[in-house]
């Protein structure tokens, strides 16, 4: 579960460290006040898109840390990722600068943002104020079913396997309007090929050639080269091996009067073997090389016919080889696009595994439609939608990457009324008792440790309210349950209370968080009922519903 959370330059937060415990805590303020800056701070911590304006006015970077108990599912995980553990904590970072950028860390290791994103998963859940707008959608509505199964895997692989079908379809489509290009195209590549093989160039063929060719086409000038540079190194008169001899016995002679000059006498030294070692080479290389008249013309004629294929192909001879490869993946491209038996044989394949996995996940969606359908028409019993019921319709469809089926969520306020669809007969106060609770059935069976509900109670108020904060609470004895709320009578359920409040000093505006005691949570529960005015009569009501 969460046990820390501690926030520094974050929008209008200059530094908090708030500690949690178990059970159900609230989070109560005035409007405005920062309360879902809370929320907003640990989705960052968690991995979510990051900006500059999370930075507070005046501020080099925004800093949130969130420390968790690790669950022990979570292990395999750290292990696979390479991220060490301390005494069963999870400490997770996120660092944004003033220019937006932003740094990730788990345990002090740096990590990618899609490392906390995996890892956030399996921590918390999060259900915001603006959840019931989603159930209008019907891709919302197609989430929390497949959501609520366990089958989001399952529609990823149906929606893969869509693509596939599409993909193959194409491809055939393809081939056969393009048929006689391609065959014209495979010729084409075809004689092209036949003519480089004919060449059989290596894949360094053609530098190996041109330093022979060079070689031999100069072979008389490099054996006279060589000659004079042997000459003044080792065999005239005046050549620098005498030269090098006269000027080291010279030294030699002087160095028992001046040791001084020993690093001269060594520096002539190595030049003296420098020299002999460079004769050396210059003798072997002038027994080797001899002009070879024959091989020239060999070269010569090789060479000619590399630049012949290279200017009809347009290019330069050392690119022949990396053409005649591209030509071969171009052939076989063509080859297999040309191939309409085998491309249908692949469509058929790709559609019978699309229909066997769409069949599947529709099996899966209708059991799961049932079961919800029954809890959250038993939910709506307890809050004040009395005869109402809720089903969820799976309507045949052509297929798509969402399956072979569309989900629709139906709704009868009232006993006696047919079930419609929800967007045309639910009213704002509805939604969000249907969303608030679809948001407690999925997380009676989540399998993370925290849920934080970010003022889901909204639209709701009087004895139904009172319902969701008994509805939180018993969902806080079997998760951490952190709730931000306006409404006392959900406050008032909460095992633990923060006040959120907002203070402006020096034109600059700041937000604060403090834990309640028992007096000052009368005071807040007292405010929350009566307003900014707290009088006895709020506070004795405050009192009551605590005691309650």
């Amino acid at each position: 579960m969460l046990r820390t959370l501690h926030i520094r330059d974050f929008v209008i937060v200059e530094e908090a460290e708030i500690p949690f415990e178990s059970g159900f805590t609230v989070f109560s303020g005035e409007t405005g006040a920062g309360k879902s800056i809370l929320i907003d701070a640990l989705s960052l911590a968690l991995g979510a898109r990051a900006d500059a304006s999370a930075v507070r006015n005046g501020a080099q970077r925004a800093d949130i840390s969130a420390v968790f108990d690790i669950p022990g599912k979570l292990s395999d995980w750290l292990e696979d990722n390479d991220i060490a553990t301390e005494d069963g904590m999870l400490i997770l970072r996120r660092v944004i600068d003033s220019q937006g950028r932003s740094r990730c860390y788990i345990n002090g290791g740096p990590v990618t943002v899609s490392q906390l994103r995996e890892l956030s998963e399996c921590l918390v859940d999060i259900h915001g104020q603006h959840a019931h707008q989603s159930l209008l959608k019907a891709s919302g509505q197609r989430d929390l079913l497949d959501t609520q199964g366990g089958h989001l895997d399952l529609a990823r692989q149906v929606g893969e396997a869509w693509q596939r079908c599409s993909q193959a379809g194409k491809a055939l489509e393809l081939a056969q309007r393009d048929a006689a290009s391609l065959n014209e195209e495979r010729e084409r590549l075809e004689w092209q090929l036949e003519e480089l093989s004919r060449l059989a160039l290596g894949p360094d063929e053609w530098q190996a050639l041109d330093s022979e060719h060079s070689r031999l086409s100069h072979s008389q000038a490099l054996l006279d080269g060589a000659g004079q540079a042997l000459n003044a190194l080792d065999d005239d008169e005046t050549s620098a091996r005498r030269l090098l001899d006269a000027a080291a016995h010279a030294i030699q002679q002087q160095l028992r009067h001046d040791p001084q000059l020993q690093g001269v006498y060594d520096a002539i030294e190595s030049a003296r073997i420098a020299t002999a070692e460079a004769a050396s080479d210059l003798n072997s290389y002038l027994d080797r090389l001899e002009p070879d008249p024959d091989r020239l013309a060999q070269l010569e004629q090789r060479l000619s016919s590399l630049f012949d294929a290279a200017r009809k192909f347009r290019v330069e001879p050392q690119e022949l080889p990396q053409l005649q490869q591209q030509l071969e993946t171009r052939l076989a491209a063509t080859q297999a696009a040309g191939n309409i038996e085998a491309l249908q044989q692949e469509l058929d394949a790709a559609q019978a595994e699309y229909r066997r996995l769409a069949a599947e996940l529709g099996k899966k969606r209708r059991k799961t439609a049932k079961q919800l359908s029954a809890l959250v028409t038993q939910a709506m019993q307890t809050l004040a939608m009395q005869g109402g019921s809720f089903d969820i319709a799976l309507n045949e469809a052509p297929a798509s990457s969402h399956g072979l089926e569309t989900i629709e969520f139906l709704v009868a306020g009232h006993a006696g009324t047919a079930p419609r669809p929800l967007a045309k007969v639910a009213s704002g106060g509805e939604l969000a008792r249907l969303s608030l609770a679809l948001s407690v059935i999925a997380s009676q069976a989540a399998r993370v440790p925290t849920l934080i509900f970010d003022e889901v109670d909204t639209g709701v108020g009087g004895a139904v309210a009172e319902v969701v904060g008994r509805l939180l609470a018993e969902l806080g004895q079997r998760h951490q349950v952190l709730c931000v709320t306006h409404l006392p009578q959900v406050a008032a359920c909460g095992q633990h209370h923060f006040r959120v409040s907002k203070q402006t000093t020096d034109g600059q505006t700041s937000s604060s968080i403090e834990p309640l005691d028992d007096a000052a949570r009368t005071d807040e529960i007292a405010r929350m009922l009566g307003g900014l005015k707290i009088t006895e009569t709020t506070r004795r009501h405050a009192r009551e519903m605590l005691g309650l």
